[in-house]
């Protein structure tokens, strides 16, 4: 069954790709959709009745050479089935979704079969995210890693004739090579110190590595903490963290099927899921997991306060991905996989409903994606608005706080309530209050106003923009519906029916990620009660070994119990930054809309910063793109022009040519000249050969 989820993506590439020429178009699309939801019917199969266990299940020898061997295998356990039914899922909706989006793109001429390309490259995508999420060694991680970075080139600059998509999907390849190399850098002292790429003998090295020292780039290091470091770098890339994030809202010149799929609910993931697997090295790797902790909440306030502003739809909602990706990563670094792993989980499924929502309005408004074109579609878009309202609430977080109320110890509310109020939990908890829980609850708020402020500007006021446009706006066609219907389901429920398996009592944790749980020792328990005496209740602690589990915690860390008995005040901030981000929306977009231009004139230095994305990438422009243009041009113009050309055609034109004159002169055409020239040669001959042969 789990190989079938893994190939049957693949197999629907290749028919679409190449076999569609014999079977035809149509065919073709009914085939990779078909084979998908096929592997997301088998994945929800293996995700409710496979349990948490490890299994590995062996499929083909590979490259084998001394202590290296990279033989491919699918590690099945909790975090692997949550990927898969996270992947498979939204790609089958998404194949389904794009029956409809793609059906008649005026990008391409009417004589082009753009369909089965596009639908093969989906399906591509989806083999190698698999591929990605159920490999046993670093090996087979990184080819799907690199498979889904070849997959989102092809994917971003589908629409080649458009300038901009081309672009967008080079800036996306070379950006994440950036962050490849540190992820190969840390395969490779992975390697080195433990001689093997398998999980489990690297799991197994995470205490060693805590205690060996690494010498790179001229300093000692302690290797645990540079191995994360180098693992997180690649995670920063394909995750689209600060610094690495540049890349991420230019790749919505895609398709918004592919924004849907690649830059919302799968492989921007990926990086989470790298951490997260990587925990049994995470673990000791305290310094490392401050910098990841850092860097997320950061990631998340400045996601956040750039889409404050953006007018493009999409872009809108791709700086919101960013931004909650950084939640994801704060979970992580502060030892709350589990809660990581929830938001992962969650955010699958609200975030691909509004980008396929925003695909929904751009449809109807004839490829219209600027919202200030936009206004009172409410009514024309029914389905559209009620699917995209379900979004709304879930990512903004509402709810009914846990200090409120609760059903069997469970909050009521919507999946981003849940999960985004547990990752803001465990960051109070992890740090004391600091730095990375005030960022995220900022964020909140910021991502509450411009969540609201699309939806109004969407679906409220009165129509602007062309009038012809307005007039001729329509509903998406029902093939494009109902992968919105399946969503809004996800995103309703998915945070109340799994909370307490990723953020219930440890012990609940534990078991639901096939690790064993006992009593902690006196004195962790007596620390934990000096430290939070709310959560001195402190009962149950992770007993496996590193890598035993899906995830590792080590028993000193207690951040998932400690995150229960944080103060009431913490668990209501999210609220309160949502409603205080609703009530500026509404007065900003219903009550007065007249104040974003009275706001934007008076801070006009503000708004024009967070306009400009901070000036990343002008930055960036003036500190590497302009220096690496300055320098091919001295090498073109001065190195291949003046000193490669110049020594070559000084070599033909004037070396050569003298000697050839003075070749030419000898050429008397008189014999005797000829036999001159032969016995002179004869008697030099015999001379050397005369004295060579004395001398032994």
């Amino acid at each position: 069954m789990e190989t079938i989820i893994l190939f049957a993506p693949l197999v629907g590439a290749i028919i679409a790709g190449f076999g569609w020429r014999y079977i035809g178009e149509t065919a073709a699309q009914y085939v990779t959709t078909g084979l998908l939801f096929l592997a997301a019917l088998l994945s929800w199969i293996v995700f409710l009745t496979h349990g948490s266990e490890t299994e590995q299940i062996h499929i083909l020898n590979f490259i084998q050479s001394g202590s290296l061997d990279t033989s491919w295998s699918i590690r099945l356990d909790r975090l692997t089935s949550t990927m898969l039914i996270v992947v498979t899922t939204v790609s089958a909706l998404v194949h389904l979704y794009s029956f409809g989006y793609m059906a008649h793109d005026e990008n391409f001429d009417h004589d082009q079969n753009y369909k089965a390309r596009f639908f093969a490259y989906l399906s591509f995508f989806t083999f190698a995210m698999l591929m990605l999420v159920t490999s046993d060694n670093l090996v087979q991680m990184f080819f799907g890693w690199e498979g889904v970075g070849v997959a989102s080139y092809l994917l971003i600059g589908f629409y080649w004739k458009k300038q901009s998509a081309g672009a967008a999907a080079i800036k996306a390849f070379v950006v994440n090579r950036v962050g490849d190399f540190g992820f190969a850098l840390g395969i490779f002292a992975l390697f080195m110190l433990t001689d093997s790429i398998n999980f489990d003998v690297i799991f197994a090295s995470g205490p060693m590595l805590a205690e060996t020292s690494v010498r790179f780039l001229w300093t000692d290091w302690n290797a645990a903490n540079l191995i994360a470091f180098l693992l997180f770098v690649g995670a920063m890339g394909k995750s689209a963290q600060l610094i690495l994030h540049t890349w991420l809202p230019d790749a919505m010149e895609g398709p918004t099927p592919v924004s849907a799929l690649i830059h919302a609910a799968t492989m921007v993931t990926a990086g989470v899921f790298l951490v997260c697997r990587m925990s049994p090295i995470m673990e000791f790797a305290p310094e490392a997991m401050m910098f990841v902790t850092f860097l997320g909440a950061t990631t998340a306030f400045f996601a956040a306060t750039v889409g404050l502003v953006q007018n493009d739809i999409k872009r809108v909602i791709a700086y919101s991905t960013c931004s909650q990706l950084g939640y994801m990563f704060v979970a992580a670094g502060v030892g709350v996989y589990s809660v990581a792993m929830f938001h992962l989980f969650t955010h699958a499924f609200f975030k691909a409903m509004l980008f396929l929502g925003a695909g929904s309005v751009i449809h109807g408004m004839h490829h219209e994606q600027d919202m200030r074109n936009y206004g009172g579609l409410r009514k024309k878009l029914p389905y559209t608005f009620w699917a995209m309202m379900l979004g709304t609430l879930a990512i903004t977080g509402v709810g009914i706080p846990s200090v409120i109320f609760t059903l069997n110890h469970v909050p009521i509310g919507f999946a981003g309530f849940l999960s985004k109020d547990a990752v803001i939990e465990s960051a109070y908890a992890g740090t004391a209050g600091g730095y990375a829980f005030w960022m995220l609850v900022v964020a909140a708020l910021f991502t509450s106003f411009y969540s609201w402020r699309l939806m109004f500007l969407t679906f409220y006021g009165e129509p602007r923009g062309d009038k012809h446009t307005h007039d001729h706006a329509h509903e998406s066609p029902r093939v494009m519906l109902i992968p919105l219907g399946v969503l809004a389901l996800g995103a309703v429920f998915a945070g109340m029916l799994w909370y307490s398996s990723f953020f219930g009592k440890t012990n609940e944790v534990v078991k639901f990620f096939g690790g064993h749980y006992e009593e902690p020792a006196k004195e962790l328990a007596a620390a934990v009660a000096e430290n939070n005496p709310k959560a001195s209740k402190l009962k149950y602690v992770m007993a496996d070994e590193p890598g035993e589990a899906a995830i590792y915690i080590k028993p000193e860390n207690t951040i998932l119990h400690e995150a229960h008995y944080v103060p009431p005040w913490v668990k209501v901030a999210p609220f309160f930054a949502m409603l205080a981000g609703l009530i500026v929306a509404l007065w900003f977009y219903i009550w007065d809309p007249s104040m974003p231009r009275k706001v934007a004139e008076s801070q006009r230095p503000l708004y024009l910063f967070l306009l400009n994305k901070w000036y990343f990438d002008e930055i960036y422009d003036f500190l590497i793109v302009r220096p690496a243009q300055a320098l091919g041009r001295f090498l073109w113009k001065r190195g291949d022009g003046s000193v490669i050309d110049g020594f070559l055609n000084g070599v033909a034109m004037g070396i050569v040519p003298f000697f050839t004159k003075l070749a030419g002169r000898a050429q008397s055409g008189y014999i005797f000249t000829y036999a001159f020239a032969m016995v002179i040669g004869i008697a030099v001959l015999v001379t050397w050969m005369t004295f060579s042969g004395g001398s032994h």
